[in-house]
This record gives C-alpha cells, structure tokens and sequence, in this order.
C-alpha cells in the first residue's frame, strides 16, 4: 500500500524539513509527499475552492482519502494503526492523506474523505504539521508491526 501526503504550500529548508525528511526515510511503505499550490491572487473562499481540487486531482481514483482538519476526530496513535492496517488488508493500494492550505479545507474535501483527522483543538503552523503527520505514519507501521517504538 502507498501513502501520500499531499499538502498546500511548499516546504522549504527549515527545522521542519530535518524532520520529514528523518521520517520520511524510516517510512517502510511506499511514501512520497506531493505539493500544490494556487499560484493566483485570489479572495480565501476561491482559494479554498481552488486548493480543494488541486489536492484532489492528484489523488488516484480508488485512493482512501485522509483529510487533516480541526473539526476531524481526534484519534489515537493505536486507532490510525489500526485504520491504516485495515485498508493494507483489505486491499487498499492507495492511501492520500491531504493537508489543505491557511484558510482550512473547503467541504468538498471533508465530504470526500473517509476519514477526518484533528491535531487537536490546537493550531498548528503548517510546515509542523507535515513532520507532526510523517512520524504519525511512521509510529503507525511500527505499531502494526509490533516494534516497540510505540509506548503507552
């Protein structure tokens, strides 16, 4: 199974990339991260719109679909392992996680996912939360796999 995340905005060298990058690499699933960006002046509302189907378009038909978003369930560690495991056993091939941009998701995304996920209540520089996700789906394999990197 391949996960994707795929983000508005672009990452550049910072504290975050160190992150990504050191999970990124520890990842044992197929893994790529895929950025869009709105490259148009545009009002929040178009924005949102515009985003929305740039990060949509690049995920493949048949993708399960993660969306990050405030108003999403705040899950455990455990609980997207188990998620993740499930569509892996199921079949899945396909896992896009989505990252919109500042002004959120626009709900044509929250009505396509199958799963909305919260950081918490929290509001999290975006950049952040790329790394914060990337050890998330790291910590989520390795819990699959029984490795005790996971604590509770």
């Amino acid at each position: 199974m391949k996960i994707t995340v795929i983000a508005v905005g672009k990452l550049r060298a910072s504290p975050e990339t160190i992150l990504v990058d050191h999970f990124s690499k520890r990842i044992t699933w197929p893994f790529e991260i895929l950025e869009v960006e709105e490259k148009k002046k545009l009002s929040a509302e178009k924005l949102k719109k515009s985003e929305a189907n740039l990060l949509l378009k690049r995920c493949p038909s048949g993708s399960e679909i993660i969306a990050l978003d405030q108003r999403g369930e705040n899950i455990s560690s455990k609980q997207l392992a188990t998620k993740l495991n499930n569509w892996q056993n199921n079949g899945s091939k396909q896992v896009c996680i989505l990252i919109g941009g500042a002004n959120g998701l626009d709900d044509i995304v929250r009505q396509r996912a199958g799963l909305l996920i919260s950081f918490g209540r929290l509001t999290w520089p975006h950049m952040l939360v790329r790394a914060m996700l990337t050890e998330q789906i790291y910590r989520a394999k390795k819990i699959i796999d029984g490795h005790p990197y996971h604590r509770e």
